[in-house]
């Protein structure tokens, strides 16, 4: 099964909360226990620490009196995985240094809405090099690698556990001719080669629907295989940074709005006649 470091820290950090809420502990009579300042604790159990030390899991394991030696161990073994560095951190960590990939990468399903761009798991080389030119910031050098660390998300397709993915475009990202038309014909192709996998679905949500629940933008909805690691909502919000909404209402509410929009949309089949007919219009 995928595994992602960035997971198991939140799980450990999810974990480790829980455990001084059973204790009715406050974090500052934990903190001061153990010598610490209030701020270490409080940023172990918000998950914004990169390398879980093993000695305070423990110290704060034997605070809590947890003595049973195989919640222990679960703990310590998360501790030790969370300091390893997925393959997105060797590779590409000035690109993809954020926590999306690695709450990505061990996702078993993903459920995202794209309003004028393709979803990235979804883009060909060629239309992602497009939309990066597009913005007229990058090099061609580092929209190459840009380009390179895109395609290597999309490796999860090809894994045994891949993901379950579905994704809900928007009309006007697709009749966009982004890279132009012999790049768009090939983007819209290998969409409708994606959707012929059994674990992937696309809805083409029609502009003659007018206004809808998400006009404010994309989102995706995280969701996974163990009951440990809750869902979660991931919002891009441009230069002001990424938003990930973990509470009950957020997640509530996104899922309504997703659900909004699939019924909206044109059904998996439809969509797909839709891919085909817009290919044949670029030919």
């Amino acid at each position: 099964m995928a595994y992602s470091p960035t997971v198991r820290r939140r799980r450990l950090s999810n974990a480790l909360l829980q455990y001084r809420r059973e204790t009715g502990l406050d974090s500052k009579e934990v903190a001061k226990r153990l010598g610490w300042p209030a701020s270490k604790l409080t940023r172990i159990e918000r998950n914004e620490w990169k390398l879980p030390s093993v000695g305070d899991v423990m110290d704060l394991l034997d605070c809590y009196e947890v003595h049973d030696e195989a919640q222990r161990q679960a703990l310590i073994t998360l501790a030790r995985e969370s300091r390893k560095r997925g393959w997105w951190e060797e590779q590409y960590k000035d690109i993809l240094g954020g926590a999306l990939v690695g709450l990505e990468w061990e996702a078993s399903e993903i459920q995202t809405f794209e309003a004028l761009v393709v979803p990235g798991l979804l883009q060909s080389a060629d239309y992602a090099a497009a939309v990066l030119r597009g913005g007229q910031v990058l090099g061609e050098e580092d929209i190459q690698r840009q380009v390179a660390a895109r395609l290597a998300r999309q490796r999860s397709f090809d894994r045994e556990d891949a993901p379950n993915f579905w994704a809900v475009i928007d009309e006007a990202a697709l009749r966009k001719q982004v890279g132009g038309v012999a790049v768009m014909r090939h983007q819209l192709h290998h969409l409708r080669q994606m959707a012929e996998r059994p674990n992937v679905g696309i809805q083409v949500l029609p502009d003659a629907v007018g206004a809808h629940t998400s006009m404010t933008g994309p989102f995706t909805i995280l969701d996974y295989q163990a009951a440990e690691d809750p869902s979660i909502v991931y919002v891009e919000v441009g230069a002001a940074g990424d938003l990930f909404l973990e509470k009950p209402a957020d997640l509530a509410h996104y899922r309504r709005k997703y659900g909004y929009l699939q019924a909206s949309a044109l059904s998996a089949d439809a969509s797909r006649a839709y891919l085909e007919d817009l290919v044949k219009q670029l030919e």
